[in-house]
C-alpha cells in the first residue's frame, strides 16, 4: 500500500569531518554542508516513501532554508512528514533541529513513485 499523507519519520545524525561545507566543496568552513542537510533529508522521506524491487522513488524538487550552522561533533534530527500524495506524486515537508531544539533547516522535497526496471531503462548511455 503506498504511503498516506500523515505518515512521518524522523532519524538523527551526527556530524563529522566528512559533512563539512569543506569537505564536499560547497564551501570552506568546517560546518554541517547544505548538501549534506538535503541528503539527510532527502534519507529521511525515502523511509516513507519505500521502496521494494519493483518500484522506488525519484527526488524530483528540494526546496531547503539552511537557518543554522551546525559544528563537527553536532547531532541533527531530520523529521519529515508527507503532507500531499496525488497519484505517483508524494509531497513532504522536512525540518532539522540540533541537539538543543534549535531549527537548522526546513523546506520541502518533492518525490514521484517509479517502476524502477522502466526508469533505469530510459537513461541515456553513458
Amino acid at each position: 500500500m503506498p504511503p498516506q499523507p500523515g505518515a512521518s519519520a524522523r532519524l538523527t545524525f551526527e556530524v563529522t569531518d566528512g559533512d563539512t561545507a569543506r569537505a564536499l566543496g560547497s564551501g570552506d568552513l568546517d560546518v554541517l554542508a547544505t548538501p549534506r542537510l538535503l541528503a539527510w533529508c532527502e534519507r529521511v522521506t525515502c523511509e516513507i516513501a519505500g521502496s521494494d524491487d519493483g518500484s522506488t522513488s525519484v527526488g524530483t524538487r528540494m526546496q531547503l532554508q539552511h537557518l543554522l550552522a551546525t559544528p563537527v561533533g553536532g547531532r541533527v534530527t531530520v523529521e519529515a512528514a508527507l503532507t500531499h500524495v496525488d497519484g505517483r506524486l508524494l509531497r513532504f515537508d522536512v525540518s532539522a533541529t540540533d541537539r538543543q531544539g534549535c531549527l537548522v533547516g526546513t523546506g520541502e522535497i518533492t518525490r514521484v513513485a517509479v517502476d524502477r526496471k522502466r526508469f533505469l531503462s530510459r537513461l541515456p548511455p553513458a
